[in-house]
């Protein structure tokens, strides 16, 4: 079973690779081009995020599932792949903003001595703003993680402790066990005592009469 999920988290690994390879592959490019074939580009690369999310996804699911022994491995890496993820995210939305004049007109229009700055402003303000939301909405997932993760270390431990009670409670039964054999052995060896000492008291009590009757015809004769 271990070894079916290293396989698997394996496979992950090598998509991810390549996904991510491939993105930035195309963020170099976006600042390139320009019209139809930017547009192009920067959707192919967001559904290729959103794919390298899935995979990320995956694996976290998968790293959950492996013995403690192996998971501080696994979740390191994990931890380099989402660093790497956020890294390229940043990369895109800079390729996004930043281009050449065909970019530079699409994302803030023609020239215009009065109109352009605003909106370059405009635009600066909400890429600021959907990097904070971001930023926000990582750090919840982080602690959400944690909170998890902190979840499934307790009910490891309380799985430990109830295998515990259970051992202890198999070694109980076993001494039960001995002792009702002990106590036993006792009763038989008691019941021997008490009729080897009935049968030692009737030999004395013969032995008596015999006595007695041999001093009595004696006495007589």
């Amino acid at each position: 079973e271990e070894s079916k999920m290293a396989s698997l988290l394996d496979s992950y690994e090598q998509q991810y690779s390549n996904v991510t390879a491939e993105i930035t592959n195309k963020i170099a490019k976006i600042t390139k081009l320009s019209g139809g074939e930017k547009r192009h580009m920067v959707s192919n690369v967001e559904k290729q995020m959103e794919e390298a999310k899935e995979l990320l996804e995956q694996m976290d699911l998968e790293v959950r599932d492996i013995p403690s022994k192996e998971r501080q491995k696994y979740a390191t890496r994990l931890k380099s792949y989402k660093t790497e993820l956020g890294k390229l995210e940043k990369d895109f939305k800079k390729a996004k903003v930043h281009g050449g004049a065909g970019s530079r007109e699409e994302l803030l229009g023609p020239d215009d001595p009065s109109h352009s700055e605003d909106q370059r402003t405009r635009l600066l303000d909400n890429t600021e703003r959907l990097e904070r939301s971001g930023r926000k909405l990582e750090a919840g997932y982080r602690m959400a993680v944690e909170t998890e993760q902190v979840g499934a270390d307790i009910l490891d431990n309380l799985h430990q402790d109830r295998e515990k009670i259970q051992r202890s409670r198999d070694r109980l039964r076993e001494t039960d066990s001995d002792l009702g054999k002990s106590s036993r052995i006792l009763s038989a060896m008691m019941r021997r005592i008490i009729q080897n000492r009935v049968v030692l008291f009737v030999v004395i009590a013969v032995i008596i009469i015999v006595i007695a009757l041999t001093i009595y015809f004696s006495t007589r004769s």
